[in-house]
């Protein structure tokens, strides 16, 4: 009779126990949100091959990677990420700069270019979301170096 005695009064513990845990202990078990931290959130593209075309024929292909500053607040109200918009400007940019000629390499006004970008993006989102576009790797690869 006692070790019936006992046996339930261990699991009449355990259960009275399990239960304070789950109802005063909600504060320590449950998820704690993190506030949202406003300002600007930082965006990594992924490579971008752009073909150089120039006499009819493909020079070659300029691989870029392009980083770009965002407002996160009106990030998370856009229906769409502006990645796409920025990938895409880019491409459009650098494809169709005439003056870009990698036979007679020159200086090249690569700030006046990201401005560029970053003025169409926002200009194509209709905010200002996009605070700034940076360069992390700029490439050109010959196309007698490249493998197919």
């Amino acid at each position: 009779m006692k070790v019936l005695v006992t046996g339930l009064w261990i699991c009449a513990v355990t259960i009275a126990s399990c239960y304070a845990a789950v109802t005063f202990g909600g504060g320590f078990f449950s998820k704690t949100t993190e506030p949202y931290l406003e300002g600007l959130q930082y965006q990594k593209l992924a490579p971008i091959n752009i073909p150089m075309v120039a006499d009819g024929k493909v020079q070659g292909y300029v691989i870029a990677v392009l980083v770009f500053t965002a407002d996160a607040k009106l990030m998370h109200t856009l229906p769409v990420p502006p990645n796409s918009f920025v990938v895409d400007e880019a491409f459009r940019q650098i494809y169709g700069d005439t003056t870009i000629d990698f036979r007679k390499l020159a200086r090249y006004d690569i700030n006046g270019r990201l401005a560029q970008i970053r003025a169409k993006v926002n200009e194509r989102l209709g905010s200002d979301v996009v605070k700034d576009v940076l360069v992390d790797e700029l490439n050109f690869v010959a196309k007698r170096e490249v493998r197919s």
